[in-house]
């Protein structure tokens, strides 16, 4: 068995019958020939469903908005990444060499990808239930995590702006700039007439979700000493 067959194996818990499919899941655009892309387009939709399910049974008494808001808090790239380095998935990632130079393998984005690409692959080669088995162990550490489901930012944000009877949150993208497998994204989340922060990631989601967690914290301060001074007059 070859060491590739024998890592799938420890960590999906599954033999490789293809092991031509954990290849491409694992070889990024930078190489010639087929990349993890289109695997990646499947495995984003066997977790999605794996842990969506997982959710259900887990949680039989939340509401739908709780159960998406832990889903949502799951299924980040940088939860993703996380993942990925935790299996050891960046020691047999498959890069050409500009990307290599340039960081693609400590990259949250393509190690994100390439946990949904395997995800893919596993599906592919021995379907739905294994994949499942494989998501829940990975996962497992993180299903509970906090009794409460966890709140997004962004969520929050416009929630507050919708109590408080402001404008709803808008978010720009103020800048761009690093290679295409490493992009860096700045963007402005603004409450207008009000207050507006910036923050960067390495997605337009993650940039908007720290720039939101950012201006949440400078309304949440900002209202009330208002309101006091209000009073006090």
């Amino acid at each position: 068995m070859s060491d590739l067959a024998g890592w799938i194996e420890r960590t999906f818990g599954a033999t490789p019958n293809d092991i031509s499919l954990y290849e491409r899941a694992l070889s990024h655009s930078s190489l010639a020939g087929e990349s993890y892309e289109r695997l990646e387009f499947l495995g984003d939709r066997v977790l999605g469903v794996s842990i969506a399910d997982w959710l259900y049974e887990t949680f039989p008494n939340d509401p739908e908005g709780a159960l998406s808001k832990r889903f949502n808090a799951l299924v980040t790239g940088p939860v993703c990444a996380k993942i990925a380095r935790e299996i050891g998935a960046p020691e047999h990632l498959r890069l050409g060499k500009q990307a290599r130079d340039d960081g693609a393998g400590d990259s949250d984005n393509v190690l994100g990808d390439i946990i949904e690409s395997l995800l893919g692959a596993l599906y592919l080669d021995h379907g739905l239930e294994p994949a499942r088995v494989a998501v829940r162990r990975l996962w497992a550490d993180r299903i509970h995590a906090g009794e409460k489901a966890p709140q997004h930012p962004k969520s929050a944000l416009q929630e507050w702006a919708a109590a408080n009877n402001r404008k709803t949150p808008a978010y720009e993208i103020v800048d761009r700039s690093g290679p295409g497998h490493a992009p860096r994204f700045t963007v402005k989340a603004a409450i207008p007439k009000l207050a507006e922060a910036t923050a960067e990631g390495g997605s337009k989601q993650e940039a908007e979700t720290a720039a939101a967690k950012a201006l949440l914290a400078e309304v949440t301060a900002l209202v009330p000493a208002k309101r006091k001074r209000g009073k006090a007059a």
